[in-house]
C-alpha cells in the first residue's frame, strides 16, 4: 500500500490529514488521487458511502487550487444540504495549513444574504446544492468561468431527486475544458448517460463491484409476522445496549408513528421525514449527532446525504423497492474500515425482495432468531456490569458521603446490595419481558396428525383452526365478534384497546382476522381486563362480544349464529 506522499499529496495537506488520524490511503483514495493530480481523463468512480470518497477528490482539488487567485476554481455539487455541509467541513479541515484558500458551502434552507456576503469576499472552492447554486448564478453572485474541476458527489442520489435539468443548467456556465469527476454508490444506467453527455474519454474506477454492499457490513434478517414487526424492533434495540443507528421506514406516516411509539416506550428516538421544517430537521440532526438521540427513525428521502460517524446499526423496518436504496442504507454503517450491522425485519411476503437484494449486492443475509428475553436481559446485565467497572469514581468528592451511606446500608449483604442495584436498573425490563411469547415466524408447516372421527353432521377442526385458537405460553387468546367482513382490521383493534383499556398499554401478540370474527393474543395477566373493556363496546353500530378463547370451540359457528340472530 502506498503512502499519501507516494500518491503525490503535498506536505501541508499530509500534515492536516495525519492530524485527523489518516494513516494510510484507502483504496478509492489510492486510485483517484494520482489520476486527479495528473493529466488523466475524467473519472467515474463507483464507491460506497464511508470509503473515503471526500478525501479522494478533496485533497487533489485543494492541491490544484491557486490560492493567489480569488476566482472560483473548483465546484463540488451534492444532493443535500447535510452532505454539502459535511464536504465543506472536511475540505476546511484538509486545508488547515493552506492559507489563502477559502471553501464556501451554499445550500437552501439558510440565509441567502449571508452566503452572498461570503461569496463576494471570494471563494476558490464552492460546495453547493443545485437549487441554491442556480439561484446565486441568476443573481450574478457566482461566476463559474474559471472553474477547472467539477465534482458530482452521490450522483445517483441527485438523479433520484430529479436534479438532472439543474445539472444541465449549471454545467452550461462551466468551461468545456475542465476536469470532471462523478462519484456514485450505485451505477444505474442514467449515471452512464450523464458520463457520456458531460465527460470526455472518462475512466471508470470501481472499488468493490457494481451495487455491491460494503464488505465491513454484516447483513442479517429476522422473519416475523407483519403485526410483530414493532415488537421485533424493540427486541433488536434492547439486545444492543450501545445501539446508535437509523431505523429506515418507507412512508412518512410509518416513520412518525414508530418514532412516537419508541419515545412512548422510553427510547431516545426522533423522527426525520419530509413533513418537518428545515429548522426542525436541524434540531433533530444536532440531537442525533450529539447522541442525545440514539435512534433516528427516517424515510430514505429525508436521510439522503446524512453523514454521521460510528453508526452501529442500520435497521430496515421496511425493505425498499429499489436495491440501490438498500445499498445506500446499509452503507451508512461499517464506514472508514469499521464494522457495522444492517438488520432487516421482514414478514413472509418480503422474502422474495430480500433474495433479490442478496443477488444484486452479492451478499448473503443471515437469518437469525429474534433476540429472546433471556438473551436480552443477559446482555443488558453484562452491559451494566461493564459500566460499573468503567465508571470514573471521584474519590475526593464522594468519600465525604460514604460513612453515612455505609451506616444506612450496613444491614445489607454484598449479594443483597448487588441484587438491589440490578433491580433498580432492570425492574421495568424484567417486568416487560416476563412471559412474553416467541415471535419468530415458523415457516415450516407442522406435520398433520390423524384426526379423530367426527360425529355425524360435524366437520373436525383442521390443524390450522386448532392452532389459531391456542395461545403460546404466558399468553391468552381473546375472541371478538367482529372481523374483516365488518371492516375490522389490526389497526382498529389496537385503536380500541388504546381507547378502552385503562392503565398501562396492552401489548398485543399474534392477531388472526377472520371474515366474521377475530382472535388475538395478550398477556394472561391482561386477559380479563381486555375482555371486560371490549364487551359491550360498539364498532360502527355493532355491539361487541369478547371472551377468553376456548381452543376446542368453533368460533366460526358462534359468529354465524350471532350474525343470524342480528
Amino acid at each position: 500500500m502506498k503512502t499519501f506522499e507516494e500518491l503525490g499529496v503535498a506536505e501541508p495537506l499530509r500534515k492536516a490529514v495525519e492530524e485527523l488520524g489518516f494513516e494510510q490511503p484507502m483504496p478509492i483514495q489510492e486510485r483517484v488521487i494520482p489520476r486527479l493530480l495528473g493529466d488523466a481523463n475524467d473519472i467515474v468512480a463507483l464507491a460506497q458511502t464511508g470509503t473515503g470518497k471526500t478525501a479522494a477528490f478533496g485533497l487533489p482539488v485543494l492541491q490544484r487550487v491557486d490560492p493567489d487567485r480569488k476566482a472560483t476554481q473548483a465546484l463540488i455539487l451534492s444532493p443535500t444540504r447535510e452532505l454539502c455541509l459535511q464536504i465543506a467541513g472536511d475540505l476546511a479541515d484538509f486545508s488547515k495549513y493552506l492559507p489563502g484558500i477559502k471553501v464556501i458551502p451554499v445550500y437552501g434552507g439558510s440565509s441567502i444574504e449571508s452566503q452572498i456576503r461570503a461569496l463576494r469576499a471570494g471563494a476558490q472552492v464552492i460546495v453547493a446544492t443545485p437549487g441554491r447554486l442556480i439561484d446565486l448564478i441568476k443573481r450574478k453572485v457566482v461566476k463559474l468561468d474559471a472553474v477547472s474541476t467539477v465534482v458530482l458527489d452521490e450522483a445517483d442520489e441527485m438523479l433520484n431527486m430529479g436534479f438532472l435539468d439543474s445539472i444541465d443548467e449549471i454545467l452550461a456556465h462551466v468551461p468545456e475544458e475542465r476536469k470532471m469527476l462523478l462519484f456514485s454508490a450505485t451505477m444505474p444506467k442514467d449515471i452512464l448517460r450523464i458520463a457520456k453527455k458531460y465527460m470526455k474519454d472518462y475512466e471508470e474506477i470501481v472499488v468493490g463491484s457494481r451495487n455491491e454492499g460494503a464488505s465491513t457490513v454484516r447483513h442479517i434478517y429476522h422473519l416475523v409476522k407483519a403485526q410483530d414487526k414493532y415488537l421485533a424492533l424493540k427486541r433488536v434495540v434492547d439486545n444492543c445496549p450501545g445501539v446508535y443507528g437509523i431505523v429506515f421506514c418507507r412512508t412518512r406516516r410509518d416513520t412518525q408513528e414508530i418514532a412516537d411509539n419508541l419515545i412512548r416506550d422510553g427510547y431516545n428516538a426522533e423522527a426525520l421525514h419530509g413533513d418537518l421544517s428545515q429548522q426542525q430537521r436541524d434540531i433533530v440532526m444536532k440531537k442525533f449527532r450529539d447522541r442525545v438521540v440514539t435512534l433516528l427513525v427516517a424515510t430514505d428521502v429525508a436521510a439522503r446525504g446524512l453523514d454521521v460517524s460510528d453508526l452501529t446499526h442500520v435497521i430496515n423496518y421496511g425493505l425498499p423497492e429499489d436495491v440501490a436504496v438498500y445499498t445506500h442504507r446499509s452503507g451508512r454503517t461499517g464506514r472508514a474500515g469499521k464494522t457495522g450491522v444492517s438488520v432487516a425485519i421482514i414478514h413472509q411476503r418480503e422474502q422474495g425482495r430480500l433474495r433479490e437484494i442478496e443477488r444484486i449486492i452479492g451478499k448473503k443475509f443471515e437469518r437469525l432468531p429474534v433476540p429472546s428475553p433471556e438473551h436480552i436481559i443477559e446482555k443488558q446485565l453484562y452491559n451494566l456490569a461493564d459500566r460499573l467497572e468503567r465508571v470514573k469514581v471521584n474519590e475526593d468528592e464522594i468519600s465525604r458521603y460514604l460513612p453515612g451511606i455505609s451506616r444506612k446500608l450496613e444491614w445489607l449483604s454484598e449479594e443483597d446490595l448487588l441484587k438491589r442495584v440490578i433491580s433498580l436498573e432492570f425492574n421495568r425490563l424484567l417486568e416487560y419481558y416476563k412471559n412474553v411469547p416467541d415471535i419468530d415466524f415458523i415457516d415450516v408447516k407442522p406435520r398433520r396428525e390423524k384426526e379423530p372421527r367426527a360425529t355425524k353432521g360435524e366437520r373436525p377442526a383442521t390443524e390450522a383452526e386448532k392452532d389459531r385458537r391456542s395461545a403460546p405460553a404466558g399468553m391468552a387468546r381473546i375472541y371478538i365478534n367482529v372481523g374483516k367482513r365488518d371492516g375490522f382490521y389490526a389497526g382498529n383493534l389496537i385503536d380500541m384497546l388504546n381507547k378502552l383499556v385503562q392503565g398501562k398499554r396492552v401489548d398485543v401478540g399474534r392477531i388472526d382476522l377472520m371474515p366474521a370474527y377475530s382472535l388475538f393474543d395478550v398477556r394472561k395477566s391482561d386477559a380479563r381486563k381486555v375482555v371486560g373493556a371490549l364487551t359491550g363496546a360498539e364498532f360502527y353500530g355493532k355491539r361487541i362480544h369478547s371472551e377468553i378463547a376456548d381452543p376446542e370451540r368453533d368460533y366460526s359457528k358462534l359468529s354465524d349464529k350471532r350474525r343470524k340472530k342480528k
